[in-house]
């Protein structure tokens, strides 16, 4: 499909207004306080106003979307490029050479490196690790003692990323330290994105203090890594030593703030957004156990009596199934932002040039016109005899066009056999002082889930 079938179309005589602006709006902070309080119940009710709504984040204006249709216009027209509040923000983790917030020929040049890494043929030789690593984070339920869902997740996430893709001896100490860092950094850049506070985050309180302290450890982290490979000499053939290897478009090698700024694109939004979709997997396991059995008679089925393997993956439709619909009700994911580059039209209004586009995967994902009982969690609304009636765009966890997340296939495979390997061993429940609210932050993951489980 093209941009334009995608784009709605506007006869030119018309002349396009301006939309709406969304109500509710305070001095000075503008529509910032109701996304800091209670952002997704703000996006939620954006669709009741128009298909675009104006807000104030302080003294911006910023246009959000609440179409699925408009959503991949959004994706698909270059007239948009990665940036915005959220690219913003990000920047102070991702820096600004890596893949994730470069834009044009570098971005290009970026996803040539690191597209072979994530290749069809390429993942099959991830299994023995992906295998080994879900084993263990099921092992470590063992003896029904309580879990803490966060910590775990992370570590599992983790070190399946930094195994694969980096080679490295990547041990508990460190998975800990960026897992820790990684929570509190994105709880802070996510104030930052909503309230453009600017000098104020520069005061020497606890909460900046520990921001601070939280994101110059995790570019030690990186550092240490890229260190390590170089002093070993080693160049085994991953992610990491493509960058190494990797030359800039005037053929020099590339420079070591754009290496680090990769590594660090690659190996910390993947963990954290995988950390966060297997705590919701857990919590959905826990929530609906009649797909816990589900997804363990399945297993059954597949594998009999011996462990489920990488192998068995694509044979998982329903666990499949099940972890798609835990990303629709929840993303990891649920706020991405755009920029228009020159003056432009969406949705039969002007954008103009330099304007910021945001819009909330959370908030389209559960849309009642794209989804039959839309707050119902029910895997097998992705049957395809169901599926083919939900809107194109209303369900696309790793983005489209250029900027489609390289490691879609990885990360579903991993997705995949961490929930088939935990269900087919543990049936899960909650234990006091578990709070499995959701926590927003750049990403969306349960406050403090913590369970415990009981052998099949």
């Amino acid at each position: 499909m093209t941009v334009e079938s995608v784009r709605p179309e506007v006869p030119e005589v018309l002349e396009l207004s301006v939309p709406p602006l969304a109500g509710g709006g305070v001095p000075v902070l503008g529509h910032g306080w109701k996304l800091a309080r209670d952002p997704l119940a703000f996006f939620t009710q954006l669709r009741d106003h128009g298909d675009i709504v104006r807000l104030k984040l302080g003294p911006k204006t910023v246009y959000a979307v609440t179409t699925p249709a408009l959503t991949g216009a959004l994706a698909l027209n270059p007239d948009y490029e990665i940036g915005g509040p959220l690219w913003e923000s990000l920047e102070g983790l991702l820096g600004n050479k890596g893949v994730a917030t470069a834009n044009g020929p570098m971005h290009r040049r970026q996803r040539r490196t690191i597209q072979p890494a994530f290749r069809a043929d390429i993942i099959p030789e991830y299994g023995p690790i992906m295998e080994e690593e879900s084993r263990a984070f099921a092992d470590r339920w063992e003896g029904g003692a309580t879990v803490d869902c966060t910590s775990e997740s992370f570590r599992v996430a983790v070190r399946m990323a930094a195994r694969c893709l980096l080679r490295g001896r990547f041990m508990d100490e460190r998975a800990e330290r960026l897992s820790l860092a990684l929570a509190t950094v994105f709880r802070g850049m996510y104030q930052r994105m909503v309230i453009p506070a600017g000098p104020l985050y520069r005061l020497p309180l606890p909460s900046m203090r520990k921001f601070d302290r939280a994101l110059a450890d995790l570019h030690a982290l990186v550092d240490e890594i890229i260190a390590e490979r170089r002093a070993s000499g080693q160049k085994p053939d991953d992610l990491l030593t493509a960058l190494l290897e990797a030359k800039n478009d005037g053929g020099d090698p590339i420079d070591e703030q754009e290496i680090h700024d990769q590594v660090v694109a690659i190996l910390t939004p993947g963990s954290e957004t995988i950390a966060s979709t297997i705590m919701w997997l857990l919590q959905v396991l826990t929530e609906h156990p009649e797909e816990a059995d589900k997804v363990a008679a399945e297993v059954q089925s597949v594998v009999g009596d011996r462990p489920v393997g990488f192998d068995d993956v694509r044979k998982l439709s329903h666990t499949n199934n099940v972890v798609v619909e835990a990303m629709r009700l929840r993303p990891a994911v649920w706020i991405l932002t755009r920029r228009a580059v020159t003056e432009t039209e969406l949705g039969g209004y002007r954008i103009p040039a330099g304007a910021d586009i945001v819009y909330s995967p959370y908030a389209i994902q559960r849309d009642p016109r794209s989804y039959q009982e839309h707050l119902d969690f029910d895997p097998e609304r992705w049957l395809p005899e169901r599926s083919a009636d939900i809107p194109k765009y209303a369900m696309r966890p790793f983005s489209v066009g250029n900027r489609k997340c390289p490691s879609d296939h990885f990360s579903m495979a991993q997705l995949t056999l961490v929930t088939a390997t935990v269900a087919s061993r543990w049936r899960f429940a909650q234990v006091p002082g578990s709070n499995d609210a959701t926590r927003v932050g750049i990403t969306l993951r349960p406050h403090g889930l913590r369970l415990k489980a009981d052998p099949r």
